[in-house]
């Protein structure tokens, strides 16, 4: 005979009864509240050294399609399908560099939407890049579709020319009050961006108080700039020529620097995908509309500070005549001082939200726009702010309209330059510039 069971085997049995039973009530709520597993379009794909992304989003002129195949092919040949998610994206995250070949399985294609074939890329470790095919539905138009597509170009170029007018104001506010042409202005937007990437993604800061965090640190570098190099060395009575040359230096041991603290590889502020947000024929991130925002607002602030208060007056008493501004009383110094503490806070700042808007920030990102910044400054008037900002406007929508007009995105930047030559040839003091006599 089996001997009876003990005290602590019934309480144990009846445990393991009310556990089941808990169990078989739960289950249902739980499989209820738990999230759907992420299809593979929807998982986000984050480059590193050993790995890069090629990604897109499969979009007609009437909306996303979702449940697409798309197929990428690999420089060995071999072949990954991917499906587009319901929010028409989709990504594929490869170990190998080298040119990739998209094509999209037309059998899994809505019957109103047509495509025109394949598309390559060139992938890269340690970054993204996108991976663009063109579909369009049966009732497309070309005239509609060429409307939609200049909408879209003029409200891009807006959003990169105020971008570009958070640092060419305050290159135009250091030549006016200096003088000096600085090389390392483009590398202070760098610093915006890396700097906001280590206080946000790497230590865990929010957002808001970590890029409030990186406009004061990179407002500080303009400081100690000042104390420890530029004011020194126009005491010494160093030439414009000279101290330019010192900005191509400092510009290269920063483009050095940025590589030691991350590496060639992009790095995003926001780990998280953005969302896009239409209206009309126009499409963009919510974190361009925050960036165009956040600019308009900021630069009607400096425009206030320069016309309305009394440093701002100083500013540009020194701008136009910094030895009439001292034998009127004006500290020269100190207007210089605060004069690269706010441009290159303003630089960490559009280096910020540049960030946001193009999903990353490179050691290189601030050299790619070097040029642009130059050329907004001097399309608009050497020294003068207000032309630096109509300047940047300017250059901005050429750069996006370009490809619209026929010509080739690789010569976008180059068309930009050549508006800056045609209109210095009719107006070399640019176009709020004062005309000098010389000679």
């Amino acid at each position: 005979m089996l001997a009876p069971p003990t005290d602590g085997e019934r309480r144990g049995r009846l445990r393991h009864r009310r556990v089941t039973l808990l169990a078989l009530l739960f289950a249902p709520l739980l499989l209820l509240l738990s999230p759907p597993p992420a299809s593979a379009a929807e998982t986000l794909c984050l480059p590193n050294e050993t790995t890069g992304c090629i990604a897109g989003t499969l979009r007609t002129e009437e909306g996303v399609v979702p449940d697409v195949d798309i197929t990428i092919t690999g420089p060995s040949g071999e072949e990954e399908t991917v499906t587009t998610a319901e929010s028409g994206r989709w990504n594929l995250q490869v170990t190998e560099p080298g040119v990739y070949e998209i094509a999209i399985d037309e059998d899994t294609l809505p019957d109103d939407v047509d495509t025109e074939g394949t598309a390559t890329v060139n992938a890269r470790l340690g970054s993204t890049v996108a991976g663009l095919i063109e579909v369009r539905t049966t009732s497309f138009s070309s005239e509609s579709s060429t409307m939609d597509l200049i909408a879209q170009s003029t409200v891009s170029g807006l959003r990169l020319g105020l971008l570009l007018a958070l640092g060419s104001v305050g290159l135009s506010l250091i030549y006016g009050t200096t003088g000096l042409s600085s090389f390392s202005h483009a590398e202070q937007v760098t610093l915006g961006g890396i700097v906001a990437y280590l206080l946000i993604n790497q230590a865990g800061i929010p957002f808001l108080l970590g890029a409030t965090l990186a406009v004061i640190l990179c407002g500080l570098t303009g400081y100690f700039q000042d104390v420890v190099l530029w004011k020194p060395l126009r005491r010494r009575g160093l030439g414009l020529v000279q101290m330019m040359i010192v900005t191509i230096g400092l510009s290269l041991a920063m483009q050095y620097g940025f590589q030691v603290a991350v590496g060639a590889r992009s790095v995003r502020v926001i780990a998280s995908a953005p969302e896009t947000v239409e209206f009309g024929p126009v499409v963009l991130t919510t974190q361009s509309f925050w960036a165009m925002g956040i600019s308009v607002v900021v630069l009607i602030g400096v425009g206030y500070a320069l016309l309305r208060t009394r440093v701002g007056r100083a500013t540009r008493a020194v701008s136009d005549n910094p030895a009439l501004a001292a034998a009127s009383g004006i500290d020269v110094d100190k207007v210089v001082r605060l004069v690269w503490i706010v441009s290159t806070a303003l630089a960490g700042l559009a280096g910020i939200l540049l960030a946001l808007v193009l999903n990353g920030v490179k050691w290189d990102t601030g050299m790619q726009i070097l040029l642009l910044l130059f050329a907004a400054v001097t399309l608009g008037g050497l020294g003068t702010a207000f032309g630096a900002l109509i300047g940047s406007i300017i250059v901005g929508l050429v750069v996006e309209l370009a490809p619209v007009a026929g010509l080739p995105g690789d010569l976008k930047y180059a068309t930009a330059l050549l508006i800056l030559i045609l209109l210095l040839m009719v107006r070399p003091q640019g176009l709020l510039g004062k005309a000098e006599r010389v000679g």
